[in-house]
C-alpha cells in the first residue's frame, strides 16, 4: 500500500511540477526562488497526500500552495529591502586580533572531530552531554577528544616572555 502511493505520488510529481514552477515564476520572477516554493508545496502534499489525492484536481492545490509560497517570499524579500534601506549597511566587522589568529591556526591542526568538540565546548557553551548528542557519540568520547583538543593546543599556544617564563593562551 505504501509502495502505491509512493509511486502515485512520483507519477503526479512528474506530470505537475513544471506547470507548479511555471505559476510560482509568474509571482516571484525568480526561477530559483519558484523552484523552492514548489518543492515546499510538494513537501506539504506529499504529507497530506492521502487526503489530497482525492481532491477533484490534488495539482491544483500544489499550485495553489506554490503560489503562496512565492508570495509569502516576495514579501520577506521586499520587507528585508525596507529594512536594509532604512539601518543602512551593517557596520564592517573588526580584524581578528593577533590572539583570534593564532587560535584559529592551532585549532586547524586539529582533527576535525576535536576541533568540533572544542570549538562547541569552550567558545560555543554546549555542555559535553549536548555535544554527545550532536555527534552521535558516548559522553567519554567527547571528554577524551577535549581532553586531546586542550593538550594539543596549549602545546601550540605556548610561547616565550621576554625574562623566559612561560604564558600559556590556552
Amino acid at each position: 500500500m505504501a509502495s502505491r502511493r509512493a509511486s502515485d505520488f512520483t507519477a503526479f510529481y512528474e506530470a505537475t511540477f513544471g506547470r507548479t514552477v511555471a505559476c510560482a515564476y509568474a509571482v516571484v520572477g525568480d526561477l530559483r526562488e519558484a523552484e523552492d516554493a514548489a518543492q515546499e508545496a510538494y513537501v506539504q502534499a506529499w504529507r497530506h497526500w492521502r487526503d489530497i489525492s482525492g481532491y477533484d484536481d490534488p495539482a491544483a492545490w500544489v499550485r495553489h500552495v506554490a503560489v503562496n509560497q512565492s508570495i509569502t517570499r516576495v514579501r520577506r524579500r521586499q520587507t528585508a529591502r525596507r529594512y536594509l534601506r532604512r539601518s543602512g549597511p551593517p557596520r564592517a566587522a573588526d580584524p581578528p586580533d593577533l590572539t583570534t589568529v593564532e587560535l584559529v591556526r592551532a585549532l586547524r591542526s586539529l582533527t576535525e572531530e576535536t576541533r568540533r568538540a572544542v570549538v562547541l565546548h569552550h567558545i560555543a557553551d554546549l555542555p559535553v552531554a549536548e555535544i554527545a548528542r550532536m555527534e552521535e557519540a558516548p559522553e567519554g568520547t567527547i571528554k577524551a577528544r577535549l581532553a586531546r583538543g586542550r593538550w594539543a593546543l596549549a602545546a601550540q599556544l605556548s610561547e616565550s616572555t621576554d625574562n623566559g617564563k612561560e604564558v600559556r593562551h590556552a
